[in-house]
């Protein structure tokens, strides 16, 4: 969504009695939500599968990060679609979108990215059960980094 249309759509909810908006277009949805005075933009991105890096910046990145180093995971790897902090939950005190164990389909929301203050909600790209979780709640991700394992 073009950076000005979602300003416009922040600064309409501020101003008005809407506590919650919510736009789907080819691209993603945005849901805008009104916390106290400032709204709260999460983006949904649907977790694709990642790009392969050039080798000349995937090496180098390889190398100088151990767990790099560990054997692959087996089962289909969710991968982040973007940098940012990686949330399990939609606010501090909120269920888990996701546990271990948990059956999920494909395009339901695993977890949120907090990039650039606004917070993308990433999807199971397939159906299935979460076997592991590979990043902690508030930690920083990259491109392309494993956060969940699904068989």
């Amino acid at each position: 969504m073009d950076l000005r249309k979602l300003k416009t759509l922040i600064d309409l909810v501020s101003e008005s009695n809407v506590s919650e908006l919510e736009i789907t277009e080819a691209d993603g949805k945005v849901r805008i939500v009104k916390a106290g005075a400032a709204p709260v933009v999460m983006q949904t991105v649907a977790a694709a599968p990642a790009m392969a890096a050039p080798a000349a910046v995937a090496a180098p990145a390889a190398a100088a990060t151990p767990a790099a180093e560990a054997p692959a995971e087996t089962g289909h790897v969710v991968k982040s679609p973007m940098v940012g902090t990686f949330y399990r939950a939609s606010s501090p005190g909120a269920k888990a979108f996701a546990e271990v164990g948990d059956q999920v389909k494909a395009g339901q929301a695993v977890c949120i990215i907090e990039a650039m203050k606004i917070m993308n909600e990433i999807e199971a790209d397939q159906d299935g059960t979460i076997t592991k979780i590979l990043v902690d709640n508030g930690q920083p991700v990259e491109y392309g980094q494993p956060l969940f394992v699904i068989e």
